[in-house]
C-alpha cells in the first residue's frame, strides 16, 4: 500500500508557500493506519526496544499503538507544565527563537533501549531535543521513526548518527 495515497496535501497552508501534508487523512484510514504502524513495528521488532517515546502531540497517535504492539510502555515528551510530576527539560532552537521540552525525570532507567516516534521530520531540531534529553537520563537511542520525512530541510543533518526510518518521503 502507498501511504501517500492516505496522506492530503494542502498547499499554502499556514501560510502562503507551504505545502501541509495532512496526516488526519491517514488516521482515518483503517488499512492506512494498521499499514502505518505495522511496518513502524517491524522495523522495530528486532531492536530490542524497552520503551517508546513520542513527542506531544501526533507523537502519541502513532507511538501509544506501536508500543502496544510490541509489549512495551509509552513515555510521552510534552511542552512545559503539562506532565504532573518532576520533569527534565531541554531548550532547542527554532527557526524564530526557541522552545522547550518536558519528560518525567523517572521515565527513562539507564541503559533502557529508546525507540522514538513522530509523525514528521523537518528539520530535526525537535526530535534533536528529545534524544538529548533521553540520553542525559542514560538511555540509548536505538532508532528514530517517522510517518513522513521532507527531505529538503535536511533534518538527519541535526540527527547523524542513529538508526532513521521514514515510511513516507516528500520533497517539498
Amino acid at each position: 500500500m502507498d501511504l501517500r495515497n492516505s496522506i492530503r496535501i494542502i498547499e499554502d497552508f499556514p501560510k502562503k508557500g507551504i505545502s501541509f501534508k495532512d496526516i488526519t487523512t491517514l488516521l482515518q484510514d483503517g488499512e492506512a493506519l494498521k499499514v502505518t504502524i505495522d511496518k513502524i513495528v517491524e522495523d522495530l521488532k528486532d531492536k530490542n526496544v524497552d520503551i517508546i517515546v513520542g513527542p506531544e502531540a501526533r507523537g502519541f497517535l502513532f507511538g501509544v499503538p506501536v508500543a502496544y504492539a510490541l509489549g512495551v510502555g509509552f513515555v510521552p515528551v510534552r511542552k512545559p507544565g503539562k506532565l504532573p510530576y518532576d520533569t527534565m527539560a531541554v531548550e532547542y532552537d527554532l527557526e524564530y527563537g526557541s522552545d522547550k521540552l518536558e519528560i518525567h525525570k523517572d521515565s527513562i532507567k539507564p541503559g533502557q533501549k529508546v525507540a522514538i516516534i513522530d509523525d514528521l521530520l523537518a528539520t530535526g531540531g525537535t526530535v534533536a531535543a528529545v534524544t538529548k534529553l533521553i540520553e542525559q537520563m542514560g538511555g540509548e537511542v536505538v532508532s528514530l521513526n517517522f510517518v513522513v520525512e521532507l527531505t529538503e530541510l535536511n533534518g538527519k543533518d541535526k540527527l547523524q548518527g542513529y538508526d532513521i526510518t521514514s515510511l513516507v518521503k516528500y520533497n517539498i
